[in-house]
């Protein structure tokens, strides 16, 4: 079963900067197409700000994105896991927590974030290579 590190081998880790404003945070998550993104300070890890982040702390509370700090509104509760976990063990403690980003550490320090969709691809991939085996095994071509 492959581990987390594996997926993050394959990409860059995103991060913004706790005083950085939502506007600028926004824009970053945009110009990367992502829907989430660490929240960093001092480089340590800090937070998550999300879409959903925005929505409910920002809009709905009618802060000014260009004054507010990312630092004020992001998601600061956070699960985390090692980078040698599996994929099932993350999808596993996302289910149980009901997170949909999980903030990955190498020994305690932040080196990237998995979503559950990101797993999901993984598990998908995974399950059509068996599925293509199992065929090839039925039908006798090797």
């Amino acid at each position: 079963m492959q581990s987390l590190s594996g997926i993050l081998s394959e990409r860059e880790m995103y991060s913004v900067d706790e005083t950085q404003t939502v506007a600028e945070v926004v824009r970053r998550m945009a110009f990367l197409h992502v829907g989430a993104i660490l929240v960093l300070g001092d480089g340590a890890l800090r937070g998550i700000f999300s879409e959903r982040d925005l929505m409910t702390r920002v809009v709905v509370e009618r802060l000014d994105a260009a004054c507010t700090r990312v630092g004020e509104v992001m998601t600061t509760n956070l699960a985390t896991i090692d980078e040698q976990a599996t994929v099932s063990q993350a999808m596993e403690t996302m289910g149980l927590i009901g997170c949909r980003h999980l903030p990955v550490l190498r020994h305690g320090r932040v080196v990237g974030m998995v979503s559950m969709r990101d797993l999901m691809g993984v598990e998908l991939a995974r399950k059509t290579e068996e599925i293509e085996h199992m065929r090839a095994y039925i039908h006798g071509s090797t």
